[in-house]
């Protein structure tokens, strides 16, 4: 039996998230025996080599050209900056923790979207986005005895992973996927070069790290690529919930390799950040729904 496309969509999200999800445990193992520089330097090589491969096979560098474009270099930038503040927290703070907090990415985006680019977001999503805001207090618990130097690092990072996902709306839509992948993934390779000798310098590697590295690199494709195919598969308000699925897959994670047990702060707090960010995709698409339906309508006459 054929799968719909809303199906087929709802798998390569879950696919996707099992990707980034994986890939962060896999960072999260290896980080104590480099600095963040190193890691980014030496995942982002690996990433890029692969994008460089699949995109000058599908015939995507043409696209290369329009890469001169301002809004690339700035997405670049902010997920650079991303990376750097994800990774210092990786190390230091529970899996399932970290992840929770990115779950209030897409409220994040909706607020930005909001304030920055003049989108429409009625009071409800207002409610639901400082409700979710709520919940991201409720897991990292400010105060001495629960916020931490890497809860403030998660925080950064949901803010200029944000902040790249709104300036991706101002890139020219002909560019291909590939080609702004390859940018970004080669942005974040020089800036790890960069960070290497400021944090420490070079660590020498096992032969097993290499292979993780590359394995990670492997992993961070399958996310890219996975969310892409999935938001060009089928309907945004069916599959974007599934991205919630990563919060899945790092407990497991988290439990099994790492001995990390949720507490019911996180507990608590994530399904706050979840409940919050469902109902405000339940109000986008009733949003889109009735701006269907008056443009079928048509204006009076």
């Amino acid at each position: 039996m054929a799968l719909s496309n809303n199906t087929r969509g709802a798998l390569l999200m879950t696919l996707s998230m099992a990707g980034f999800t994986c890939n962060d445990a896999l960072s999260k193992a290896v980080s104590p025996l480099m600095n963040v520089g190193q890691l980014m330097l030496v995942r982002g090589l690996f990433t890029s080599i692969l994008v460089f491969l699949v995109a000058r096979h599908l015939g995507a560098l043409g696209h290369v050209r329009m890469l001169k474009d301002p809004m690339i270099g700035l997405r670049v930038l902010f997920e650079t900056l991303a990376a750097v503040t994800f990774l210092s927290a990786l190390g230091s703070m529970p899996l399932a923790n970290i992840s929770s907090i990115l779950q209030s990415l897409p409220l994040a985006v909706t607020l930005g979207a909001a304030l920055f680019l003049g989108e429409p977001v009625g009071w409800r999503r207002w409610l639901a986005i400082g409700i979710g805001f709520v919940g991201v207090l409720i897991i990292i618990r400010p105060g001495p005895d629960g916020f931490t130097l890497s809860s403030l690092y998660v925080l950064l990072s949901v803010f200029f992973a944000a902040a790249r996902d709104l300036v991706t709306k101002k890139v020219d839509p002909a560019t291909s996927s590939l080609a702004i992948t390859l940018c970004t993934a080669t942005g974040v390779t020089i800036a790890g070069a960069i960070l290497t000798p400021v944090l420490g310098g070079w660590t020498p590697l096992s032969g097993a790290t290499w292979a993780v590295m590359v394995l990670t690199s492997l992993l961070i494709f399958v996310g890219y690529q996975g969310i892409i195919m999935a938001m060009r598969t089928g309907e945004i308000s069916f599959i974007a919930p599934f991205r919630y699925t990563s919060l899945l897959w790092a407990v497991a994670l988290g439990m099994l390799f790492f001995g990390e047990v949720p507490d019911v702060w996180m507990a608590t707090g994530a399904s706050v950040v979840i409940g919050s960010g469902l109902y405000a995709f339940y109000r986008e698409k009733k949003r889109r729904e009735e701006a269907a339906r008056l443009e079928v309508k048509g204006p009076v006459v």
